[in-house]
């Protein structure tokens, strides 16, 4: 496990800070937690001596860090995976995640996961949080994922996602046909009566999706959508919440509906459709090391592009009559 050794000096202007305080603000490449808990081993000393995270600085004191980076993923072990990695330089990874992969271990899930995979290319992924995994993508939604491959990367990511400056973009097929786009603004959170869904709920934490449309077709709608927060499940509790669920969403699309007059083909497709129609486009964000703003995309995945081709196939068809 790789040692890390810092040294600095507690500048005046941060007079009467707290400690931890203090060393947030001199290692901003560590989070909060992990610096409480080195003052708290003596790991971080002041001036030579170990003090409590709530003691306060006076300015001009010294600050030395000796500590050991402790395996972060101990549960998880390294699998070959393979993995469809768009972009990759030594601070950040952008992946392009397939249908039927699992993100993070967990009861009933605890190998085969992306998680599983990144130890195997990325062995130094050991010692950062979630192996780099800044956000997740549900286990049957594809497209882009970025994976931060240091603890400043890390750090760096979780900071600029929770300050929203990470544009992540989907694209997503749903029932019904939408008159124009729009914006959701309706908290979400764990569903009352079903604690393994997320429902919108006056309880619930703020969730903001935008949406436009582009292509419309006899009873289904073709959406890109651009989130401004993160929730669990937001966009395919938004779009049910908006009464147009996604295609082949297993716990929020409801019933199959019957497309009266379609091709045998497209009933077949829709019937068979077994995940949420929704993948992650496109991807922007600036860059841990250079600040640049960079941008990914990725194309539709071929299930999803199949299914836009039938449905515009039976629209062609409809106007035809």
């Amino acid at each position: 496990m790789p040692q890390i050794k810092l040294k600095a000096q507690i500048p005046e202007e941060m007079s009467n800070l707290r400690v931890d305080q203090a060393l947030a603000k001199l290692f901003p490449d560590y989070s909060r937690a992990r610096l409480k808990s080195w003052i708290k081993t003596g790991e971080a000393l002041i001036d030579g001596k170990q003090h409590k995270p709530k003691d306060r600085v006076l300015g001009g004191e010294s600050v030395s860090i000796d500590a050991q980076l402790e395996d972060l993923n101990p549960v998880s072990e390294a699998e070959e995976i393979d993995l469809d990695i768009v972009y990759e330089d030594d601070a950040l990874m952008i992946l392009n995640k397939p249908v039927n992969l699992v993100v993070h271990p967990a009861v009933g899930n605890r190998s085969g996961t992306l998680l599983n995979a990144l130890l195997h290319h990325c062995p130094e992924l050991t010692n950062v949080p979630r192996a780099g995994i800044v956000h997740r993508l549900d286990k049957n939604t594809t497209g882009l994922m970025v994976v931060a491959k240091t603890l400043q990367s890390h750090q760096y990511l979780v900071d600029i996602l929770q300050a929203r400056e990470i544009k992540r973009e989907y694209e997503t097929i749903v029932h019904g046909v939408m008159t124009a786009g729009g914006t959701i603004d309706a908290p979400i959170g764990r569903h009352p009566g079903d604690r393994k869904k997320m429902a919108v709920t006056e309880t619930g934490k703020l969730a903001v999706t935008h949406y436009r449309v582009k292509e419309r077709f006899r009873s289904h709608t073709w959406v890109r959508v651009q989130l401004e927060t993160g929730r669990t499940h937001q966009i395919r509790v938004h779009m049910a919440h908006k009464r147009y669920p996604i295609v082949g969403d297993p716990v929020y699309g409801g019933r199959m509906r019957q497309l009266a007059g379609a091709s045998e083909d497209l009933q077949n497709a829709l019937r068979q459709f077994s995940r949420q129609a929704l993948h992650a486009v496109q991807l922007t964000l600036p860059h841990p090391e250079t600040k640049e703003e960079m941008t990914w995309e990725s194309a539709l995945p071929e299930d999803m592009k199949s299914l836009l081709a039938l449905l515009a196939k039976d629209l062609q068809s409809s106007q035809n009559e």
